[in-house]
């Protein structure tokens, strides 16, 4: 504190907010952020006689860009070099102080002073003075107690660059747009910008970090993984193979990763992907710890030789391999609807005809909704046109079409150019499409509607599409005779190649167990049932088998016990006497019951109400510890790699050009990380980065 005292007159100036005056017994505060100076000339305060005549030079920064100029003989007013606009500084004795006036020019509201700004300056920088010249900067700078001044560091911006450029699907080449440059130096001049390679390196750097979290939650699951590989392909015909794997952890929860994507040159080949798994088990350390794969693209014969082969060398074959692969279910409901689509095509080419011609003119729009109106059509749904990616919506459009085909017959006369209307046969015609199609959307909504759908639910959705492809085996139309034969023959033959993954999963259900395997096979085999239901049988207690030979997990208090090996030698020598008792208990074992045929023999739950099957199993882990873990690994498997908005699409999907252009190990990294983002890092973002070698360049 500086303190000028004469006679009665005190002035007071603190060092960092307040001035006081003092004058006949009379103090004067003015709050202040910046250091406030009074200096006697023509602009000062007028002092009593008695003042020593003495200057001050003004120490704010803000007098780098005001003027004080008297406006009257008791105020005098502060005005902005560039924009002229004046502000209050003085009446009588009272000072307004500086406040007002830094916010001017610091917080951007002097437009002129913006303007007149360099490209590389922010308000409250030094600036251009009233000549067009760049002004000194101010030799002392203050900080209030509202904001201090924060270090910068540009490398602790550039994890979060390529974590924006992750999570957001960003091309890495935005990072040198210059509308984006430009953003950013106006937020923060002293960034040093990056370049393309040095957020390519970033963000596959990010993937590293995040993959080694991955790694250890993996190492630590009790229980076994099921993979999907959902193939892509590109502008370039190269293949591109994502491998999520699905997985229950400690506490019982689905889970599921991103694992890998792997760019497969030829991605038809038998080896496609057999490379493609080889891979993963590699990099995941999974040998002997897979279950089952599921899939989407078309496998040979050969190839799926490729890929017992390779399982056979690197797992273990549960049940010899038989429930190891299976197709994607969501692309088999695709393919059904095509082939029921493809049959009705020349049909469903003047239904979409009509429909178009309604559509796309309010005239023709609003005299079909007058027709509806006139004839009474009680159908609430609205025409729409389909889009022939994705079967589901030509089903919703013959569907709406079918109900108001009244309507389409009276504007067929009505309009003398509507033409090309469907006939009163093609109209029966389109209803045998949707009845066939009707079972197929269903279980495609199914799967779309689930994020993690598996065997045991699907099984009964199978079960309704077989029923009713059976059901028609007579009609006068050649037509629909053609079209039953054809599903029948379609839905027989994925019954045989997945209704032991589907029985099993079905069994582990307590509100079913075999009974529901042993009704439904009576509809699937007729008399041939009994045979089939004992394949299942048999597969069941022989995969028990398996999974009691396994060592049991240690139970909490054997774990927390930390002596439980020496203990238990104790034991051994004490009661070596008892061994005639274990030859006992061993021989009248063989007699007792398994858990699994215990379990079999329970009754069954009651079903009205969804439950939680899982959960029953965590819950009931105690009474059945080997069928408990045969359960958690069984229901884990999955009927589709299709996430649920590709459900219904008719195509492949395929990679876009701007990521098809990077390199396959950058895709990998910007796929992966994304995805296991949305879990949480449990690492945070680092300020260290992980270096990358090869990709600088």
């Amino acid at each position: 504190m500086a303190a000028l005292e004469e006679s009665n007159h005190l002035i007071i100036t603190p060092e960092y907010q307040m001035t006081i005056l003092e004058e006949n017994n009379q103090l004067i505060t003015i709050p202040e952020f910046q250091m406030e100076t009074l200096e006697e000339n023509n602009h000062s305060m007028p002092a009593p006689e008695t003042q020593p005549n003495k200057r001050r030079k003004r120490k704010s920064m803000v007098w780098e860009h005001f003027t004080i100029e008297a406006v009257s003989a008791e105020s005098r007013r502060a005005f902005c070099k560039q924009c002229k606009q004046s502000f209050a500084y003085s009446t009588g004795s009272k000072v307004a102080g500086t406040s007002h006036l830094k916010r001017h020019i610091a917080k951007g509201t002097c437009l002129a002073l913006l303007r007149n700004q360099g490209n590389h300056q922010t308000p409250g920088t030094p600036g251009m003075n009233g000549n067009g010249s760049v002004s000194d900067p101010p030799r002392h700078h203050y900080r209030s107690h509202s904001s201090a001044y924060i270090s910068f560091d540009s490398d602790c911006c550039r994890p979060e660059i390529a974590r924006m450029m992750i999570v957001h699907d960003y091309p890495l080449h935005m990072v040198e747009h210059s509308g984006f440059v430009t953003f950013l130096k106006s937020l923060e001049p002293r960034l040093d910008m990056v370049s393309f390679n040095i957020v390519q390196g970033d963000c596959v750097s990010s993937y590293l970090r995040e993959k080694q979290n991955v790694m250890k939650f993996i190492e630590g699951l009790p229980g076994r993984v099921c993979l999907t590989l959902d193939v892509w392909t590109s502008s370039q015909s190269l293949g591109y193979v994502f491998i999520t794997g699905h997985f229950i952890d400690g506490y019982w929860k689905p889970q599921r990763r991103i694992l890998n994507v792997v760019m497969e040159p030829n991605p038809d080949s038998d080896a496609a992907l057999s490379h493609a798994v080889a891979t993963c088990l590699s990099d995941w350390s999974l040998e002997g710890k897979l279950f089952s794969i599921t899939f989407n693209h078309p496998v040979g014969e050969p190839g799926l030789q490729n890929l017992r082969s390779l399982l056979s060398v690197k797992n273990p074959l549960v049940i010899n391999g038989q429930l190891i692969l299976g197709n994607c279910s969501a692309r088999t409901l695709s393919n059904f609807a095509k082939d029921v689509l493809w049959a009705g095509r020349e049909i469903i080419k003047k239904v979409r005809y009509s429909v178009k011609y309604v559509k796309t003119s309010e005239f023709h729009e609003q005299k079909f909704l007058e027709l509806k109106q006139q004839l009474q059509v009680p159908s609430e749904k609205d025409l729409s046109l389909d889009n022939q990616a994705q079967w589901n919506t030509t089903y919703q459009m013959l569907v709406a079409a079918s109900e108001l085909k009244e309507v389409f017959s009276c504007l067929d006369t009505s309009d003398p150019n509507y033409k090309e209307a469907p006939s009163m046969e093609d109209w029966k015609r389109v209803d045998i499409i949707c009845t066939y199609l009707k079972p197929l959307f269903d279980a495609a909504n199914f799967l779309a509607s689930r994020t993690n759908p598996n065997q045991k639910t699907f099984f009964h959705e199978v079960w309704k599409m077989h029923e009713l492809y059976h059901s028609i085996t007579s009609h006068g139309d050649p037509f629909v005779i053609s079209l039953a034969e054809i599903m029948q023959e379609k839905i027989d033959k994925y019954l045989k190649e997945c209704i032991l993954a589907l029985a099993i999963a079905v069994v582990l259900d307590p509100r079913f167990r075999m009974k529901l395997i042993e009704f439904s096979f009576v509809k699937f085999y007729g008399k041939e049932a009994s045979k089939y239901v004992k394949i299942v049988d048999d597969a069941l207690h022989e995969l028990f088998l398996e999974y009691a030979a396994l060592p049991l997990p240690l139970t909490p208090a054997h774990a927390e016990d930390g002596n439980f090996e020496n203990s238990m030698k104790a034991e051994e020598i004490s009661y070596n006497e008892l061994t005639d008792f274990d030859a006992y208990v061993e021989t009248t074992s063989q007699n007792m019951k398994s858990e699994l045929e215990q379990y079999l023999e329970e009754s069954l739950l009651p079903r009205f109400q969804e439950m939680d099957v899982l959960r029953w199993w965590e819950e009931n882990r105690l009474q059945y510890p080997v069928l408990s873990k045969m359960a958690r690994d069984i229901l884990t498997m999955q009927v589709s790699t299709a996430d649920p908005g590709s459900v219904f699409d008719t195509e492949i999907k395929e990679l876009d050009e701007y990521r098809s252009s990077l390199r396959p190990e950058t895709v990998e990294a910007l796929v992966c990380a994304k995805d296991w983002l949305q879990y949480g890092s449990a690492s945070g973002v680092s300020n260290a980065l992980v270096k990358v070698e090869g990709l600088r360049s």
